[in-house]
């Protein structure tokens, strides 16, 4: 019996002895393999990592994307602002556009008045402009030197003439007021005339206006009177006014007192 139980006991010891070592065992594998795996604090931390690299993309696709929507929305409110320009552009075009266009008949209505009105005035225009050549030739020659480049604007044939209504008007009235100005005026000039004798001696010649002309010679020995005729100035010789004449150019040269001096006058 006694052995018997120290068998079983040694039995049993050595089961207990089996099963320690196989704890043991199984012990060191799950250590081995705890100790081939990450720790908790690294895998934690990469997560971590990898969380906050994901926060921060996402909030900088955020901006980005807001960024974006503003430019958008700014760039649509430019255009409308623009699209709103130009229709106020097209409306404002479209309202000159009609203005022009009752200007454009209102001009026209106001153009064809004045054509109407020149070609009604167009015949008394040739008139004037014949009557004031004829006119030129009555005048006497220093007044009719001085309008000779005036007189060359006369057309010779009204109906030909390029130049306008105006410009024809302008000329005979600036003709007609230069001898209307020399009408007024009493005229001293020196002139070669023919003497009644044929030759031609430098004289001193007076006008008074265009109503009566006078010359004589230095010496008073030839005289003459003048005066317009329907077809030109004519000079007729009076020697015997010579010394009535010659005192007259000495008056109005203030060589003598002013007095009164019969001279012959022609009227017509």
């Amino acid at each position: 019996m006694p052995i018997r139980l120290t068998l079983t006991t040694l039995t049993t010891s050595m089961t207990n002895h089996k099963a320690v070592a196989l704890a043991c065992a199984c012990s060191a594998i799950a250590a081995f393999a705890r100790a081939q795996e990450p720790a908790p604090v690294e895998a934690t931390r990469a997560v971590m990592e990898r969380w906050v690299e994901t926060r921060s993309v996402i909030g900088k696709e955020k901006r980005d994307w807001q960024l974006g929507r503003e430019l958008l929305d700014n760039r649509i409110a430019l255009v409308q602002r623009e699209i709103e320009t130009m229709r106020t552009r097209i409306a404002e075009a479209a309202k000159n556009a009609t203005d022009l266009e009752v200007q454009k008949a209102a001009l026209a209505a106001e153009n064809q008045r004045l054509v109407d009105g020149a070609s009604s005035l167009s015949g008394p225009i040739a008139g004037l402009e014949m009557r004031t050549r004829r006119l030129l030739e009555r005048l006497p020659e220093p007044l009719r030197e001085r309008l000779k480049l005036l007189s060359q604007r006369l057309p010779e044939k009204p109906g030909e003439t390029k130049l306008t209504l105006g410009e024809r008007f302008l000329t005979v009235v600036g003709l007609l007021n230069e001898v209307n100005k020399f009408q007024r005026e009493i005229t001293v000039t020196s002139e070669v005339r023919t003497l009644g004798d044929g030759t031609s001696a430098e004289v001193t010649a007076v006008y008074v206006g265009l109503g009566q002309g006078y010359y004589v010679t230095a010496d008073g020995k030839a005289a003459g009177t003048g005066a317009a005729t329907p077809d030109v100035w004519k000079w007729t010789p009076n020697n015997t006014a010579g010394p009535s004449i010659r005192r007259v150019i000495t008056i109005l040269k203030n060589e003598q007192p002013a007095a009164f001096v019969p001279v012959p006058v022609k009227v017509q």
